[in-house]
């Protein structure tokens, strides 16, 4: 039997790919730290449901205490500030040879190339909707990208043997030399999603509304900026052009490609963000301070204003240690800021 991938956690992201890829016959073993999510993975069945896709698999899974031996392909899909954490326990469980490639938000890859080397990380893009609902059910709202990269640029054996597996799961999956254009566009549209999450509207209803406009801009430009220092080309998908808050004086392209957020996230099952759900349902701490948070922290090095993107996360802390409700004045307090 060939060794399995492991998938480093198995909610939304990560159960989603591990279900479909063990309905297609590859060996997948998942570790998540649920335990009650575990068990119906691995005696019941991981059920996906929602307009894509509805069926059932039993998945094997365990603990990360009850995991033993060694991987060479490990898929990570952790929140991105459990990150460190995970990569702690995961490491001595990486062969000499394999790879962890982060099918995760935000800059990870920098995290994980600190802890086993850039040559044994590899690089996702991840834009798809899911939602854990129960322990062992996941809600598989609306098909997004999926991109797939080696980090130094290469296209390599085990990337193009990564983007066949994805395709499994996405069809249209891509095969990129650029993933860090990618994540770097994903970068601005999370930062939009986050400020989505102040309050209580849908994704939908937050891009559509003009009056909110100047916010998704600011953000947009402020994560662009930033990118550029770095010399980073970034690159759209799903039809966001990330490129569109690059250049100042050309707002008409920057609302177009917020209506195409809107009318994106119109038609999904999954209304809200993720964030929004670990703000208003989980009550737990987001990933604002691995997501947003580094753009503010890498905009210092380099000498570029980020003051949209502070006050985001001041925000975000404020409403995840209960000093404010999500709601549209929190949002205003926001707005404000772009004025």
């Amino acid at each position: 039997m060939a060794e399995p991938i492991l998938i480093w956690g198995a909610g939304a992201v990560g159960g989603t790919i591990g279900a479909y890829w063990a309905r297609a016959g590859v060996d997948v073993l998942l570790v998540d730290t649920d335990g009650d999510h575990v068990h119906a993975c691995r005696n019941i069945g991981l059920t996906i449901e929602g307009p894509v896709d509805s069926f059932s698999a039993v998945v094997p899974a365990v603990t990360p205490n009850e995991l033993h031996g060694f991987f060479s392909r490990i898929v990570l899909a952790v929140k991105a500030h459990h990150t460190p954490d995970a990569m702690n326990v995961m490491a001595p469980h990486i062969t000499e040879d394999g790879f962890v490639l982060s099918a995760q938000n935000g800059l990870n890859e920098i995290i994980i190339a600190e802890h086993v080397g850039v040559r044994r990380t590899m690089g996702a893009f991840i834009n798809f909707g899911a939602d854990v609902l129960a322990p062992g059910t996941i809600l598989f709202g609306n098909r997004g990208a999926v991109v797939v990269g080696e980090i130094d640029g290469k296209t390599s054996p085990r990337t193009k043997a990564m983007h066949e597996l994805l395709q499994l799961f996405e069809p249209d999956a891509v095969l990129t030399d650029n993933i860090w254009g990618f994540l770097w566009g994903k970068l601005a549209y999370g930062a939009m999603l986050f400020a989505t999450a102040l309050n209580m509207d849908s994704m939908a209803e937050n891009f559509e509304d003009p009056e909110r406009l100047p916010v998704w801009i600011a953000l947009g430009r402020e994560v662009m900026s930033v990118a550029h220092a770095q010399n980073v080309r970034t690159l759209g998908f799903n039809g966001f052009d990330p490129e569109a808050f690059a250049d100042v004086t050309d707002a008409a392209r920057a609302r177009e490609s917020v209506a195409q957020l809107a009318e994106f996230n119109r038609h999904t099952m999954k209304t809200h963000s993720g964030v929004w759900r670990d703000l208003a349902v989980r009550k737990r701490r987001t990933e604002v301070d691995a997501q947003v948070g580094i753009v503010a922290h890498l905009a210092a090095v380099v000498g570029v204003e980020t003051p949209v993107i502070r006050r985001l996360v001041e925000l975000v802390h404020d409403i995840e240690e209960g000093r404010r409700a999500q709601s549209r004045d929190t949002f205003n307090e926001l707005l404000a800021t772009c004025s």
